[in-house]
């Protein structure tokens, strides 16, 4: 993946031990138990995702390539996806919609920072990120009696105090990335209008309109917003990342008829109509109309998209959008770059490494659907 200057990657960014030493102080490793500590050491890399615990509760785990867990921290309900800041070496989980609360915490202990509350009539979408400078948060929200997505602003050297907050342009706001330039936010609005009242049924399946947004994280000025053909606007369009060429990958959630076979994966780019990649028949079918997931590699030369319903990961060339490798993994969603391939976490507990041996470690844990490499 390419940077500009004074930039960080926004998804993905993996962080080696050494590195992780470097930017987060060798204070991460004090901070750790003894048994996190030799987890730490053994690692070439380190993770973050929500979890269901044997106990029946909910956390959110810090671990390693080979699933091995670091620390874990408490949630009072279900976790969604994890933003980490590099800068300050705290870590936010959001969560899962209709859910109100994101938890700041300190990876290496598990230790609660700061517990977030949306405002009233919001709730968040389980995905934020950081500005390159760790100066500013943004997590994606729901203003539900409005049925009108947001970009919420969180200042964090204010104690984390919500200073503001940009129009999505869209509803059912789900995963926002910061672009390469470090200067665009670009936003999957899914189309799909929720309200807590009705739990996750959704209202408006006739007249939904997915999208892909791009705004200004400064102002929150409109670049460009992208629709799917009408044809596809029951294709949720839900998680993203971005490539070597900066363009941004897609995979959609379809909410018509099961005997449908609509693309399912393709790009954007600020500029230009959204790209469908045509997959074959057999592939398609192997996706169950659902991606769960989707991460770029470390270099930003391959796709990796994910069905937990199919039971698949799937990676594609982003320059071509050929199918490189297909793997099973059953409830698997998860991914994450790890070293030259993917990490893939799956709901039964599986941390798989794709593309270098596909080894494969068991947890006790029930991964929920997304990774982030810390």
């Amino acid at each position: 993946m390419r940077l500009f200057p004074g930039t960080t990657v926004a998804r993905g960014a993996l962080l080696d031990r050494r590195s992780f030493l470097i930017g987060a102080g060798a204070a991460f490793a004090a901070g750790l138990s003894p048994r996190g500590a030799a987890a730490f050491e053994r690692a070439d890399a380190l993770f973050g995702a929500s979890c269901l615990r044997p106990d029946g509760s909910f956390g959110c785990a810090v671990f390693t390539d080979r699933g091995e867990i670091v620390s874990t921290v408490a949630l009072p309900d279900r976790g969604h996806d994890v933003a980490f800041d590099a800068v300050s070496g705290r870590a936010v989980v959001f969560a899962r919609r209709p859910r109100t609360f994101a938890i700041v915490f300190d990876p290496t202990s598990g230790q609660t920072i700061k517990t977030l509350t949306s405002p009233e009539g919001r709730h968040y979408f389980g995905h934020g990120f950081f500005s390159p400078d760790g100066r500013l948060m943004y997590a994606t929200e729901h203003d539900y009696d409005a049925a009108k997505g947001l970009v919420a602003v969180y200042d964090v050297q204010a104690d984390f105090a919500r200073i503001g907050e940009f129009d999505a342009h869209g509803m059912d706001t789900h995963e926002a990335l910061l672009m390469p330039d470090g200067e665009t936010i670009v936003i999957a609005n899914g189309g799909i209008e929720t309200h807590p009242d009705y739990g996750r049924q959704m209202l408006n399946l006739p007249t939904m309109e997915p999208s892909i947004v791009f705004i200004d994280r400064r102002t929150g000025d409109l670049i460009d917003k992208q629709l799917l053909p009408q044809d596809l606007h029951k294709l949720s369009l839900h998680h993203i990342a971005i490539d070597a060429g900066n363009r941004v990958w897609f995979g959609g959630q379809y909410q018509g008829a099961a005997s449908d076979a609509p693309p399912l994966v393709g790009f954007a780019e600020a500029g230009s109509p959204l790209s469908l990649t045509e997959l074959a028949p057999t592939d398609l079918a192997s996706l169950s109309n659902y991606v769960g997931s989707v991460a770029a590699s470390r270099e930003g030369e391959r796709i990796a998209v994910s069905s937990p319903v199919g039971g698949t990961v799937m990676i594609l060339e982003a320059k071509t959008g050929n199918v490189l490798e297909r793997i099973g993994l059953a409830d698997g969603c998860g991914l994450a770059p790890d070293g030259t391939g993917f990490l893939a976490t799956s709901g039964k507990g599986a941390v798989m490494r794709l593309e270098e041996d596909d080894a494969t470690a068991a947890s006790d844990l029930e991964w929920d659907n997304h990774i982030l490499a810390l």
